[in-house]
């Protein structure tokens, strides 16, 4: 679980580092230093835990770099590919991982936040994982879905004819319901995701109907639904993650 854990962790902070700080490089080497650090905090420096920590890390900077591939002139489906193997081999091996333990085991049986002390550390990275990987990487995995599907069209990107221009409130209005998701699936009222979802549809309505132009609505349509399945996904799958 732990290697789950920091897996996802080292793609989310790589990709939050590049949506705040876009410089050549500088995302994947945050995401590698983020995945040792923590690593050593949770006490995985040792035979095959460590040899994972490095392999993570290292795989950080590869994500980086497919991913500016894949939205860039290159082939989307390559950091997809990359992301569902590796998170394939890392449940596949998550038998074999190490429990952490550490500095970061200490800190959260000291915090005073039940809801943090009640977790054990390999839970916790986890958590941490799941958590980070529905901010920037969410956006990022829902951006390749639309591109691989031709829904989003790269040489279009920032024109007014680009339905993520005319719809981009969702680049914030993603990370938010997804959060609320795995939130609610964490509480036990999965159901009442429901509500986000219909709200979500209904509030966009208007804005998917403004448009005089019908070639161009259906666009919009088209990319709100991809776009909104494919987040949904990512929420729900994360969950899946957090009940093993």
């Amino acid at each position: 679980m732990s290697w789950i854990g920091l897996l996802l962790l080292a793609y989310g902070t790589t990709d939050l580092t590049n949506s705040l700080r876009p410089v050549r490089l500088l995302p994947g080497a945050v995401g590698a230093i983020v995945t040792v650090a923590v690593g050593l905090l949770a006490d995985l420096g040792h035979g095959a835990d460590l040899a994972a920590v490095l392999v993570i890390a290292a795989l950080a900077v590869v994500w980086d770099w497919s991913v500016t591939r894949g939205l860039g002139r290159g082939p989307a489906a390559l950091p997809l590919v990359l992301f569902a193997s590796t998170l394939s081999v890392a449940v596949a091996l998550s038998g074999a991982a190490g429990h952490a333990a550490g500095p970061l085991g200490r800190w959260l049986d000291d915090v005073a936040v039940p809801v943090l002390s009640a977790l054990d550390p390999d839970r916790a990275l986890l958590l941490a994982g799941v958590l980070m990987l529905q901010l920037s990487s969410g956006n990022v995995l829902v951006r390749l879905v639309l591109a691989v599907t031709h829904t989003l069209n790269p040489a279009r990107h920032g024109t007014p004819s680009d339905p993520e221009m005319q719809l981009k409130g969702g680049r914030l209005l993603g990370p938010m319901e997804r959060v609320f998701i795995v939130c609610l699936g964490l509480a036990g009222q999965l159901t009442a995701a429901s509500v986000v979802v219909a709200a979500k549809g209904l509030l966009r309505f208007p804005e998917l109907q403004s448009r005089a132009d019908q070639d161009r609505i259906h666009q919009l349509t088209e990319y709100f639904l991809v776009g909104s399945f494919a987040s949904w996904l990512i929420a729900l799958g994360s969950l899946l993650l957090l009940a093993r």
